[in-house]
């Protein structure tokens, strides 16, 4: 076991349980569901910023999306840019409306908000099974590579790593809270920018230069230097489904959508969108471009999901390497924090206080006790389901991602700015979705080259806005709540 990398990890690992504990004991006064899951609405620019940032960009990003470019060369990192609005596209589309509404109508979840618009029982649950059973395969993707970082970092076993990593996740999301969430985001992002910063400017100087590495590169493979990368992988129908799925189809994730719900004001929210549009740039750009330069630094790594902690201890003195591996290790946790949270939430909230408690009985003391239960038994089982990982964790990412867009994206946009959106239209389209999504994806179909996220879209889009107009529009007073 490497001690020198062992303990700045501990000591990351300290500081954000330190800061769940402040978190904990510095609650806002009031009501449970609200401090709990969104923290009383409370965020600043710099933390929504940050939070947004932090909760996207996950294993998939800082180990998969490495990975991938380690093996498909500088075209993925000129993919991976596609990236670079997505905190843009989801505070902008969704940000200051959904904020207005959600005030308006007390809503604590994404659930809340489609009830509010739709007024539709199926739409509510199917949209809270959607994102229980999504958030259980994101999860076990961030357990992977948390386990996995340092399993290759400290010479723990993937076991142990994965308990630790877990224990420490758990502990200060149950104890905190939303409040804790985003505020260990804030931290995270920042130490995600500063040791993306850190391990470019290592392989630079290991690899003496840009064009030296780029020489090396075209010696391995030529295509890796290529827009179209090693093994012709990225064809137009490939890019186009990736510009759908990681870029506008983002606005349909819960858990981003849900940082609508909580920052202070206008001031905050404009604020978040230019400190998250620059953040995200930066680390989308070095964390990519880390990954393929690293193939002519270590060019014969087996598994690609472990380049980023490999060539953070290949080119930084230990004790530094330990302190940066806390940055991947950062865009872990962050997202599995807002996922546990969220689908805390989804239970608690969308279901069992809306169709299991109906005479709402002490709340007050049943409500806590729950919200706390879900998040531990949540997390447990996602624990369990990540002992046995699978290969290259970026493809599993992007499939529950896809699913979620399938389901949410067009509910939420269309009921925010569509005036004719009703609840047949939103569940006609939740279901056309996800059976396209799961069928294609399952059988490994793509029309015309494209991934199964593009065609559910269009089906769904399609079925929204046609059985919409074929059965009875919205009440007026929900046409009203919604201008």
């Amino acid at each position: 076991m490497n001690l020198e990398l062992m303990l700045p990890l501990f000591i990351y690992l300290v500081l954000v349980l330190g800061v769940g504990f402040w978190a904990s004991r510095h609650r806002a006064a009031g009501n449970f569901v609200q401090e709990y899951f969104i923290g009383n609405r409370s965020m600043g620019g710099l933390v929504l910023a940050m939070t947004l940032v932090a909760t996207y960009t996950s294993a998939s990003s800082f180990i998969g999306g490495p990975g991938a470019a380690y093996k498909i060369g500088l075209g993925w990192v000129l993919l991976a840019m596609i990236q670079l609005p997505t905190v843009w596209l989801t505070l902008g589309v969704l940000g200051k409306k959904f904020a207005i509404i959600a005030r308006r109508v007390n809503a604590v979840t994404i659930n809340d908000m489609l009830w509010a618009r739709y007024q539709s029982r199926a739409v509510v649950i199917l949209g809270s099974v959607t994102i229980i059973l999504a958030f259980i395969a994101t999860m076990v993707v961030q357990f992977i590579g948390g386990a996995r970082l340092l399993e290759t970092a400290t010479g723990l076993s993937y076991q142990q790593g994965l308990l630790l990593f877990a224990g420490c996740v758990l502990l200060y999301t149950i104890i905190g809270g939303f409040r804790a969430v985003v505020m260990t985001d804030a931290l995270q992002g920042i130490i995600m920018l500063i040791g993306t910063g850190a391990l470019l400017a290592g392989i630079l100087i290991a690899g003496d230069g840009l064009p030296n590495l780029i020489h090396q590169l075209k010696e391995i493979d030529p295509k890796l230097v290529s827009p179209q990368g090693a093994g012709d992988m990225l064809t137009q129908p490939f890019m186009l489904s990736f510009w759908i799925l990681v870029c506008i189809g983002v606005v349909g994730l819960p858990h981003s959508a849900l940082r609508c719900f909580g920052y202070r004001d206008s001031k905050a929210l404009h604020r978040g969108i230019l400190i998250g549009t620059i953040v995200s740039a930066l680390l989308m750009f070095g964390m990519h471009l880390a990954g393929a330069l690293g193939r002519a630094i270590l060019p014969g790594m087996d598994s690609p999901d472990k380049i980023m902690p490999s060539l953070m201890m290949e080119v930084l003195p230990p004790w530094l390497a330990g302190v940066f591996l806390a940055a991947p290790m950062a865009a872990i946790m962050s997202t599995i924090d807002s996922q546990l949270i969220q689908a805390s939430a989804t239970l608690v909230k969308d279901l069992y206080l809306n169709y299991l408690n109906p005479k709402q009985e002490k709340l007050e003391v049943r409500i806590p006790r729950l919200s706390l239960l879900c998040t531990l038994i949540l997390g447990t089982l996602v624990l369990l389901a990540a002992l046995q990982p699978p290969e290259m964790i970026i493809w599993l990412n992007l499939l529950a991602f896809g699913g979620l867009q399938a389901v949410f994206l067009w509910p939420l946009v269309l009921g925010l700015y569509w005036p004719r959106a009703n609840g047949r239209g939103a569940l006609a389209s939740m279901v056309c979705g996800i059976l396209c999504y799961c069928i294609l994806s399952q059988w490994g179909i793509k029309l015309a080259g494209l991934h199964a996220i593009v065609p559910s879209l269009t089906l769904g889009l399609f079925a929204f806005v046609v059985v919409s107009l074929l059965s009875a529009p919205p009440s007026r007073e929900v046409r009203e709540l919604f201008e």
